[in-house]
């Protein structure tokens, strides 16, 4: 195999990171509490107990991080903006000192030749809104597409891509039914309700994008490659049900105007109880996007299991009569995700098979694995296993826009090993190796290989 994939002309390469999970200074320059805040200080909820108080310190060392992807060569970088720091409650007059930041943020990577990307929300909701009834509420959508006017008035003219929510699946599952996430409800009905509302939030925030002129605006889901754990009807119809819940729930709103034909299926009597969904809203969240971000890390296999909990009315939304098995017979990340790049290429060109030309552009906003890294004596991290990953990826990437896939874009997670939720410091993403106790950087084998990528694709 070369020791690069290629890629066309004008394809982006870039990074990704999320505020939360670098900037730290949670408590300074008018900064609001955010449901993250509020999580992971409640004992028990974070592994090692520990918070995203300090994480890498960016809010403070943002120079250097931006001299870290100025010299990695990225075209792009992909940077989230805390709701708590522009507005400290969800609502009302904009928090100056937050959205200087971000400016000056902006006004740094413009310095250094890259493109900025901004994402709106990437799961660090304002405490007050949840103490409202966050995303289960319609409200909170309305306050989000307030939020984004702020923004896009302060940093349209600067910041040309846009993506309004990251990972909502996370937002509404994750956070509403698993419980694992913030705010760590456990619910039915309330969480098919968040990820309803945050669809609304979406449709209103593009539209708030478009009116502030922006370039570029779309979403970012991240999207499963669901496979049948045997070829028996039952595990195939459990993948239907895994589908559902994980990517048509998206998908289907976002790029058919439909809500999908299999959710009373999935959810039963959950489902059926839609007082949340009003008249108009599938158009709402149905508007053009100039294009769409796709995470992925790793497929799934499933198989059919019965309900977790017999009694419909206390049923979370995630007990959908599916169990995930074993991935046979291929590496591990340090998070005990498979290693399968070809199932990368089979979502993408699934994606482009069922949606056609209502798929709109693709960029892959993050992709990358975690790895049991260590320093070694001489200041150097050879994660060797991280850098095939990425290179297995971005080659399965490359086959599927072979095979007529849209994609402009790749930004790899992540620049900085960083606050990974609900497992504190304890796994590393990062291209950059962090101590936290120093807040030393040190660029990874991972790091050199990516940008000798980039360097390859220039002049």
């Amino acid at each position: 195999m070369p020791p690069f994939p290629s890629f066309p002309a004008g394809f982006v390469f870039g990074a990704a990171t999320a505020s939360y999970q670098i900037e730290g200074a949670t408590h300074e320059d008018g900064r609001g509490p955010s449901i993250w805040d509020t999580y992971s200080h409640t004992p028990g909820r974070i592994d090692g107990g520990d918070t995203g108080d300090v994480a890498c310190d960016h809010y403070h060392r943002y120079p250097q991080d931006v001299a870290l992807l100025r010299d990695l060569g990225v075209g792009s970088y992909r940077f989230s903006i805390a709701w708590p720091r522009i507005q400290p409650t969800g609502q009302g007059p904009a928090n100056l000192q937050g959205l200087d930041f971000y400016s000056r943020l902006v006004d740094e990577l413009l310095a250094a030749g890259i493109e900025p990307a901004a994402t709106l929300y990437h799961w660090d909701l304002p405490q007050a809104l949840e103490d409202r009834g966050g995303w289960r509420v319609r409200e909170t959508a309305e306050r989000f597409a307030a939020y984004t006017a702020v923004v896009a008035d302060h940093l349209a003219d600067r910041v040309p891509r846009w993506i309004t929510l990251n990972e909502p699946w996370c937002s509404a599952f994750l956070g509403y039914s698993v419980g694992r996430h913030a705010p760590g409800a456990q619910e039915g009905t309330g969480a098919l309700a968040a990820a309803h509302h945050l669809l609304v939030g979406h449709g209103l925030a593009m539209r708030a994008l478009r009116a502030a002129g922006v370039r570029e605006a779309g979403i970012t889901l991240n999207l499963d490659r669901n496979l049948p754990a045997t070829d028996s009807a039952a595990d195939r119809a459990a993948v239907v049900r895994a589908d559902t819940q994980h990517n048509l729930v998206w998908t289907e709103p976002l790029l058919a105007g439909r809500y999908p034909d299999t959710e009373t299926e999935t959810w039963g009597e959950l489902i059926t109880r839609q007082d949340f969904r009003y008249d108009g809203d599938l158009e709402l969240i149905a508007q053009p996007m100039d294009f769409l971000g796709v995470n992925y890390y790793r497929p799934t296999v499933v198989a059919d299991a019965p309900h977790r909990e017999s009694d419909p009315a206390l049923r979370v939304a995630t007990d959908n009569r599916f169990t995930e098995r074993p991935y046979p017979d291929v590496r591990h990340t340090a998070m005990g995700w498979p290693v399968a790049p070809e199932t990368f290429t089979d979502l993408l060109t699934s994606l482009k098979e069922t949606y056609g030309d209502a798929l709109p552009p693709v960029h892959i906003t993050e992709n990358g694995s975690a790895e049991p890294d260590e320093v070694t004596a001489d200041g150097t991290v050879h994660d060797t296993d991280r850098v095939t990953y990425l290179r297995d990826h971005l080659t399965a990437l490359r086959t599927a826009m072979d095979a007529g896939v849209d994609v402009r874009g790749y930004y790899v997670w992540s620049l900085l090993d960083n606050f990974e939720w609900a497992l504190g410091y304890a796994k590393r993403f990062g291209i950059v190796h962090v101590d936290y106790a120093t807040q030393r950087r040190t660029p990874k084998d991972s790091y050199h290989w990516y940008g000798k990528l980039i360097a390859s694709h220039q002049g």
